[in-house]
């Protein structure tokens, strides 16, 4: 009896949460590069299981980069150090990879300098909860120089939006 209450209890909770998600409206996040310029934006929009990001770039390095959702909602130039590490709720530093991280999608920006793209990052929501992209006054994406590399090792930021509530 107890275990059945439990889970009765944890699936009206994870319901809750997902409503919650489901009625977050998309948030339209500028971009801008070192100089302060526009180079695209992000749309985010809840996912069946995360956040939908919808990118529309200009104006960046040709090549891969790889994005991620940083701690900070702040995009101080020219380094965007501002934005502080990858998303991370506290308490969770048991979790295997940063909440802010997005595995396997490298943003590919053609020869023109545009990009077109979406993907999901999995370990975050839109709703009031501690892995929401608006924890603590919200949080910032960051497009780094190229692919790969994490935490201490993660190449240069070359672009940064702040995530906020509308």
């Amino acid at each position: 009896m107890k275990i059945l209450t439990c889970a009765a209890a944890l699936f009206v909770c994870s319901g809750a949460a997902m409503a919650q998600q489901s009625s977050a409206k998309p948030v339209v996040v500028n971009i801008m590069n070192a100089e302060g310029q526009a180079v695209g934006t992000a749309t985010l929009s809840p996912a069946a299981s995360g956040v939908k990001i919808v990118l529309d770039i200009k104006k960046l390095p040709p090549g891969e980069h790889s994005i991620h959702i940083h701690q900070m909602a702040k995009c101080d130039p020219p380094d965007f150090k501002s934005a502080g590490p990858h998303f991370s709720p506290a308490g969770h530093s048991h979790e295997a990879a940063p909440a802010g991280d997005i595995p396997d999608f490298a943003l590919i920006v053609g020869k023109d300098g545009t990009a077109h793209a979406s993907t999901v990052a999995p370990n975050v929501t839109m709703g009031d909860d501690d892995h929401s992209v608006f924890s603590n006054g919200g949080t910032a994406i960051v497009i780094h120089a190229v692919a790969g590399g994490t935490g201490g090792g993660a190449p240069p930021r070359i672009a940064c939006g702040i995530i906020s509530k509308p």
